[in-house]
This record gives C-alpha cells, structure tokens and sequence, in this order.
C-alpha cells in the first residue's frame, strides 16, 4: 500500500480552500467602475444626515466616490457655500427639493409661483437641473377630483417658467405606509398627471421605495410610465435602507431602468444600515 504525506495534503487543500475564499471575498469588492449605475448621495440622510454640516458631508460624499448629491430644502442652507465647494470637488448636485407645503387645495396657487420662481434662482446657482416639487398632502374638505385639477393647474401654471430656465420639476409620489394622507400615492396618477401638464420640463421623481409599498410590480410600472420619468431614487424595503438589505431586486430593476433608456443619476436615498463604506459596497453589489 503506497503511504501519502497527509499532513502536506491536509496543508495543500488548506491552501486552496483559503485561496479560494479569499478570492471569494475579493471578487465581491466592487468599484464606481464596475458598473452602469451612476448614483448621487442623498445629503438629508447619509454621513450624519440633516444634523451634520453640509460642506463636510459633501467633501465625505467624495472622498467616498460619489460624484455627485442631492439634498433636501435649502432653505437653511448656505447655498453660495454648497455651489463653491461642489466646484472646488468638481461634484453635481443633481437635485433638492424646491417645495414641500400643499397645494391640493388650489388656495395657495400664487405662493406656490413665486415659490418655484425663488427655486429657480437656487437652481442656476448650484447648476441644478431638476428639483423635487411634493406639495400633495390631502386636503381635507376638497374631493379628490378637485385635488388632481388643483395639482395639475399648479404644474400647468409654472411649467413655462421651467422651461425657460431649462430646469425640470420632478414631483415626488409617496406611500400610504408611512408617509400619511396623500394624494399621489405610487407611479400612476402621476403618470396620468404628467401627461395633462404635457411639458418637458414636469416629470416624476420615480422613487422605487415608495413606488414599492404603494404598488409592487416595479419592472412593470417603470416600463408602462417610462416616458414620463425624470429621476430615480431608490431605498430598499423594509427599512429604507440600501439594496441588498430587503426584498427588492435592484439588480433586475436598475437593470430594467438602463435598459429603457435611463442614463441619469439614481438617487440613494436610503438610511445607511452599517458603516457608510458597508453601505456603498452593498449597493455597488446590487447595482447594475
């Protein structure tokens, strides 16, 4: 009987064991170039979101690979500061909501104009293209159908001046989960509503996290109401974390997005769940 040197083979399948392993778990380190997904860093939630100073929050979102942002009301913040050291880092800002405040009721129709004019000005000055407009709270008291033309009449009212600046509202459509009463919830009244304003510049904010608990069917959607996107954001669910932690398969639908077309920025607007390195290599693994 021919004797082996088992401690040499033990030590030899070790070897290769460890080798592949290691290989493993290198190839699951992914870089900004190893994918198709451009993606901007939402500024409100991520490297110590509202609470943390803007300017370092920017200068991390960079040294973290990111080359561009986004961000909530800029009403608080120092935007001649932001636009100074996105030009020294050579970032975008892709962009921030320009209004929040109602205005289903068709009462404040004129607040909402100038509103929009002054966002525009904030626009110019970070060279943002785009900027979120929400403002369909329920008003109670007011029926729905009165609600949609309230909505609609306000888009229809300000989509010239957006035109002319060359800059695109993007609205936002929440969830009946955990956003309240409201009166766009999921991708297809807005999609209807959209198609009514019948402007270039009058788009959706298409956030795959709310789109996901209001109607599920994300592929689906996203191809039926395609013409009508102007952004993407995304988060996963539950949670509201980044891809990977949850159920959706971000893989499949950023995949679905590039293939339809889209060539813009995703918004991560999710809450870091781990160390923001985790959370960037967590996404880059779900991205496409």
């Amino acid at each position: 009987m021919r004797r082996t040197n088992t401690p040499f083979v033990l030590s030899a399948l070790a070897a290769l064991v460890f080798a592949n392993l290691n290989f493993q778990a290198s190839a699951k380190e992914r870089d900004w170039s190893d994918v198709n997904t451009k993606f901007a860093a939402n500024l409100a939630l991520w490297y110590g979101g509202k609470k943390a100073p803007m300017l370092e929050k920017i200068e991390k979102a960079h040294a973290d690979g990111f080359d561009a942002i986004e961000f909530w009301a800029y009403g608080e913040e120092d935007i001649d500061a932001i636009a100074a050291k996105c030009k020294e880092l050579d970032m975008k800002v892709v962009q921030f909501t320009a209004w929040g405040t109602s205005i289903t009721s068709g009462e404040n129709l004129d607040e909402f104009v100038e509103g929009i004019k002054d966002a525009l000005k904030v626009a110019k000055k970070l060279d943002a293209k785009k900027m979120t407009v929400v403002g369909h709270r329920w008003s109670d008291g007011v029926s729905k159908k009165d609600q949609i033309a309230n909505y609609t009449a306000a888009l229809k009212r300000v989509a010239p001046l957006c035109e002319e600046a060359g800059v695109m509202i993007i609205i936002e459509p929440f969830n009946p989960i955990n956003h309240g009463k409201n009166l766009l919830n999921g991708s297809q009244l807005a999609v209807e509503i959209c198609r009514e304003v019948n402007s270039p510049m009058i788009k959706i904010n298409w956030d795959f996290y709310h789109m996901q608990l209001s109607e599920g069917a994300l592929i689906l959607y996203l191809r039926e109401g395609y013409d009508q996107v102007g952004y993407l954001q995304l988060a996963d669910t539950p949670g509201r974390h980044q891809p990977g932690t949850g159920e959706v398969n971000y893989k499949a639908v950023l995949k679905e997005a590039y293939d339809l077309g889209y060539r813009g920025y995703v918004g991560v607007e999710c809450r870091p769940k781990g160390t923001e390195a985790e959370a960037i290599q967590q996404l880059l693994e779900n991205a496409y």
